[in-house]
């Protein structure tokens, strides 16, 4: 396992008078590999955190606390990712989605809002195709930004090639340079870019294959859950495009930041998050 360089699961968020009593467990997703959750606090509908590619449940440690004191929070490593098991064939978007429902269906959540960061987005999406009857409202967060536009092989070989033949290298290059801005925090990023470096090679190589081939339009369509996406401008989010597959896609953005917004302005996220929850859920 993969040293922490992550302050550890509502370490900053939470101060003692407002600790949390939290809930660890594990779960076996349906090919038996264990996936680990946290889970604090009490009410329906529950907000079920899903982290991107190559991340862990520590990345919604902004959130945690700040959530669990109003309604049930549940936070999920996926698999080969922060403390659960390793061993799959394949990490594919269908099987994260299964995670996801396995922790619903072992806490026995009725009414859940998924929210998935970045890769968690489209996990989020297959997830709940597998139980739209429990899930009301979905936020994606900075993600589904571009969908039906297809990667060519050429695109996808230039991005995957370095990161085959130097994977920490290329990959803490890629978040170093890519998914920050000139205003973002440089100690955060270098945090960020050396945790997300330090991850499984084959899982992370896996997952970002199946990411890249990822059907979002035709997922985003079978959704009938309300969805909002709150989303960073450092790639510019085409809602249009969006909408033809899902035409009530609402979009949030949060200016001059990078691809961490719940982490880099975690007050403006929370409430933009809020915001979301109030709107987007029925009484």
């Amino acid at each position: 396992m993969r040293t922490r360089v992550l302050v550890a699961f509502l370490a900053v968020a939470a101060s003692p008078a407002a600790a949390l009593t939290v809930l660890t467990g594990t779960v076996k997703a349906p090919d038996g590999v264990e996936i680990h959750y946290e889970a604090a606090g009490n009410g329906e509908p529950a907000i079920v955190f899903v982290h991107g590619w190559s991340c862990d449940r520590t990345y919604w440690r902004e959130q945690a606390a700040h959530f669990a004191k109003t309604r049930r929070m549940v936070a999920i490593d996926l698999a080969g990712h922060g403390e659960s098991g390793l061993g799959r064939q394949r990490y594919t978007m269908e099987a994260f989605g299964a995670d996801v429902k396995a922790v619903v269906d072992a806490l026995g959540l009725k009414r859940v809002v998924l929210v998935g960061h970045s890769m968690g987005g489209p996990v989020t999406l297959a997830a709940a195709r597998l139980m739209p009857e429990r899930v009301v409202a979905l936020v994606p967060i900075d993600t589904l930004g571009r969908v039906g536009e297809p990667t060519s092989a050429e695109e996808k070989r230039a991005f995957l090639d370095p990161m085959r033949a130097d994977f920490r290298t290329a990959t803490r290059r890629f978040v170093r340079d890519m998914m920050f801005t000139p205003r973002s925090d440089p100690a955060l990023a270098d945090l960020i870019a050396d945790d997300m470096a330090a991850a499984p090679k084959d899982v992370a190589l896996s997952a970002i294959d199946s990411l890249i081939e990822y059907d979002e339009a035709m997922a985003l369509a079978a959704v009938k859950a309300p969805l909002r996406l709150i989303n960073a401008d450092r790639w510019p989010t085409d809602l249009a495009a969006a909408r033809k597959h899902k035409p009530d896609v609402q979009l949030a953005v949060m200016p001059g930041l990078g691809h961490f917004p719940m982490l880099e302005d975690p007050a403006e996220f929370n409430r933009l998050l809020e915001r979301a929850l109030k709107d987007l859920i029925a009484p």
